[in-house]
């Protein structure tokens, strides 16, 4: 496919970065304004905002559940060999993962995805969060902790060939169907915003833009490509990895797509007059920022993913691999939010002092 549409003067790899800088920049963008982030949807101090959140982020997941069976359905993509939808499911990996990706984006106050945007803003804390977390997770793909994560995911749970809703009878349909649906009601009863709700919207067709854009557009039977979407702990690492050899290897769609989630969110923040340089205010407040990101880099790799891979993404390709993922992720947020409320942390009274401020 890739040959056909006359892009003769660039790789597949090179036509992925462009693609993903494209899309980087414009979920950098909408999510800059929206203020998407899961976190804030399930550990927030206030009722409203945590409800207003859930229905942005449920707006977003429902569109990009849809636009993604619908390019399936179409045979534009395909799922079959992808690895949520492995035939031997890696249990431990993904609930352990899970949970400590979640605690990791209660401590430094943002999903992966947000302290990206953050980072665009001028915010230093969720900087240093994202260098940290891609650190950890480049030592738990091919590092220290490699050898870890390896054992963790030995231990599987074998589906055969029942490894998505789409398995199961029926088809992919009606499960699409009740689920987009569920997702659509929570978000337009939510008190979200109609413009954020529209916003929110376009961040969902991102979703299956950038797969079908890697896995039908780009694809190359002589010089493959993965099939890709949005996600942040595999592009964290790329991006890392780049950084430091950028002679020895050819930057790709993680690349791209960390870069410019980064300059969309700068030039939203920058338009929209919300730049503004921050840093921390404490050595206690460092160290908690530093805790969360070892534990999201660590978790995002043996969940498979963090609130983007396994969830924005993950969850439209019916995966039972991502549901696991996103419910660990959700269930390690609210336990570590309960217990700094119990701790006295500020989650569940108005904070006292600005080191104690969310990174949003």
């Amino acid at each position: 496919m890739f040959e056909s549409f006359g892009f003769e003067t660039l790789t597949p790899v090179t036509a992925s970065l462009y693609l993903a800088l494209a899309l980087g920049v414009a979920f950098g963008v909408l999510a800059e304004i929206t203020r998407f982030c899961l976190r804030r949807a399930l550990v927030s101090a206030d009722p409203s905002e945590r409800r207003s959140a859930g229905g942005v982020w449920l707006m977003a997941l429902a569109v990009a559940l849809i636009g993604t069976q619908a390019s399936v359905a179409t045979g534009l993509i395909n799922f079959d060999s992808h690895r949520l939808l492995a035939s031997d499911l890696p249990v431990l990996a993904i609930l352990l993962g899970g949970l400590a990706f979640g605690a990791g984006m209660v401590l430094t106050r943002g999903c992966a995805s947000r302290l990206a945007v953050l980072s665009g803003s001028g915010n230093l804390r969720a900087a240093f969060v994202l260098v940290l977390f891609a650190i950890a997770a480049h030592a738990a793909l091919k590092g220290v902790f490699a050898p870890l994560s390896s054992s963790l995911a030995s231990v599987t749970l074998p589906l055969g060939d029942l490894t998505s809703l789409a398995a199961l009878p029926g088809g992919a349909l009606p499960y699409t169907a009740a689920l987009a649906l569920g997702f659509l009601a929570f978000a337009l009863r939510s008190g979200a915003s109609k413009l954020n709700l529209a916003l929110a919207a376009l961040i969902g067709l991102i979703v299956p833009a950038a797969w079908v854009g890697t896995g039908y557009i780009l694809f190359d039977e002589f010089d493959p490509i993965v099939a890709e979407s949005l996600s942040l702990t595999s592009p964290a690492t790329a991006t890392l990895f780049w950084g430091i050899a950028s002679t020895s290897i050819t930057p790709g769609f993680g690349v791209g797509l960390f870069g410019g989630i980064l300059a969309g969110a700068a030039a939203s923040s920058l338009i929209f007059g919300r730049f503004a340089w921050q840093s921390f205010e404490s050595p206690a407040q460092t160290g908690r920022y530093a805790l969360g990101a070892l534990l999201m880099g660590l978790g995002g790799v043996l969940a498979g993913g963090c609130t983007l891979g396994a969830g924005l993404s993950g969850i439209p390709t019916l995966g039972f691999a991502a549901f696991l993922a996103l419910a660990a992720i959700i269930v390690g947020a609210k336990i570590a939010g309960r217990v700094l409320n119990e701790s006295g942390s500020g989650y569940g009274a108005q904070p006292s002092t600005q080191a104690l401020q969310p990174a949003e």
